[in-house]
């Protein structure tokens, strides 16, 4: 099996024998180690410590970790509630993790089975979403950067925050599947560089030409035309279009802007969130001084909001909105 296809047919996330089986991204890009996960305090630990992490991913984990529940306290609905409440909250920004968990939880009346379907179903659609979202994304970032572009992308959006394919990194693999792609930059994306760890290892993996970029250079790069277009994925996409996604996500977005270029995000439906009215009422993430020095105060932000109006366009599973164009969700 080609390293392209074998990475196509990993999953991130998957249930398996009564747990959870999780790709330990905190051991990338050193070992690919798989984590067995029984209980719910070893689920919650994993996505505190994103060993497991990417919106996609939470969202099948958080309806995952309701079926460990389910299982877990089978016979105590107070600690079984408790346990589900723990999964929602176990990160606060992104979107997809209470959602999934929600879904999931509104099957446990019906047993600890139907609450397993349910989560399967959930990460069965989000594999769906990956395949969809990759072909609209590039045919998209084709019509608005012709043939073979240069892309400059954000964060870690492929296989690895998702279940398999990805968001935009998913879009970046359809495009090199086709031909049709020149090459990548992965700003290495502070203060836990998953750019350059994971988007890196995927993108080595896949077989495709990348440079890895400090965060900060990225505007500029932008600015000199070293790539065409930004494509990055989102932890949450308000009603109005405002983007939450890993921190550094603005400052391309500026630099897109001023180098009059498109900033296209890619994400599935699930991570929509019409109930959340703009990027100014959602929690952010903050990740604490540790992760980024031990000699002082510090402010670690884990995501920024984009604000929709340096938004070019944002595609997901089931259409692509123009937000340049006037659209709206």
């Amino acid at each position: 099996m080609s390293r392209p296809d074998r990475l196509r047919q990993m999953r991130t996330i998957d249930w398996a024998d009564g747990a959870i089986e999780i790709i330990d991204q905190t051991a990338l890009p050193g070992e690919l180690r798989i984590l067995r996960l029984t209980t719910v305090a070893d689920l919650v630990a994993a996505i505190r410590s994103l060993a497991v992490r990417g919106a996609p991913a939470l969202g099948v984990a958080g309806a995952f970790g309701v079926a460990l529940a389910a299982r877990q306290f089978a016979t105590d609905e107070r600690a079984r509630a408790d346990a589900v409440h723990l999964v929602e909250r176990a990160r606060p920004t992104a979107v997809n993790l209470a959602r999934g968990a929600r879904r999931a939880a509104a099957r446990l009346a019906a047993g600890p089975d139907a609450v397993l379907a349910e989560a399967c179903a959930v990460r069965d659609e989000e594999i769906a979403a990956s395949a969809a979202m990759a072909t609209l994304g590039a045919d998209l970032i084709v019509e608005l950067c012709g043939a073979r572009p240069r892309l400059l992308t954000h964060c870690n959006t492929g296989g690895l925050a998702a279940v398999t394919g990805g968001t935009a990194l998913g879009v970046v693999t359809e495009l090199h599947r086709r031909g049709a792609l020149a090459g990548v930059i992965a700003s290495e994306t502070r203060p836990l560089l998953q750019g350059a760890r994971l988007t890196a290892w995927e993108l080595r993996e896949a077989g495709i030409d990348f440079r890895v970029a400090v965060d900060s250079a990225g505007p500029f790069l932008l600015a000199r035309g070293e790539a065409d277009a930004v494509i990055l994925g989102a932890d949450r996409i308000c009603a109005n279009g405002d983007v939450i996604n890993k921190v550094g996500s603005y400052a391309h977005a500026l630099g897109a802007r001023r180098a009059g270029l498109p900033f296209v995000v890619v994400a599935p439906e699930s991570t929509v969130d019409l109930d959340t009215p703009a990027g100014a009422a959602v929690e952010i993430e903050d990740r604490g001084a540790a992760e980024v020095t031990e000699y002082s105060a510090a402010v670690n932000p884990a995501f920024d909001v984009t604000p929709h109006d340096l938004v070019t366009a944002i595609v997901t599973d089931r259409r692509v909105v123009r937000l340049d164009r006037g659209e709206r969700l």
